[in-house]
């Protein structure tokens, strides 16, 4: 359901996007970017300018998708905005300890589309 508002944001927003229903769904689909990405000879950020992600998801939590993007260097520069409900300094810190860019908590979508304006903004995507 969550996904869903998501999804309606983005697109009232008139962002481009592509949404995955599980972590390594979006894990998978990242790759295929990044591999187009290298054999076009661009950069992967001039394909993706924020990663938007949730801590809870199946197959591979949110923690564990930033993990892999930041050990990445394909997806240098590429803000990762984690928007969660699990949202206890705790949580936020360990987001921000496995590179988390942003952490802006679950039932707050001004915030959220305050925040994925100014990344897109400062990524000159706006």
């Amino acid at each position: 359901m969550a996904r869903k508002q998501i999804v309606g944001a983005l697109e009232a927003m008139q962002v481009n996007h592509i949404s995955a229903i599980n972590g390594r769904k979006a894990w998978d689909e990242l790759q295929k970017i990044a591999s187009y990405a290298e054999s076009a000879g661009i950069p992967v950020s001039d394909m993706v300018q924020v990663i938007l992600t949730d801590v809870e998801m199946p197959e591979m939590d949110g923690y564990m998708l930033t993990r892999k993007i930041k050990e990445d260097r394909r997806f240098d520069n590429i803000p990762v905005l984690m928007h969660s409900s699990l949202s206890s300094e705790s949580n936020q810190q360990l987001g921000k300890a496995v590179g988390v860019d942003e952490y802006v908590p679950k039932f707050e979508p001004k915030k959220l589309s305050q925040t994925l304006a100014r990344l897109l903004t400062k990524n000159g995507k706006d």
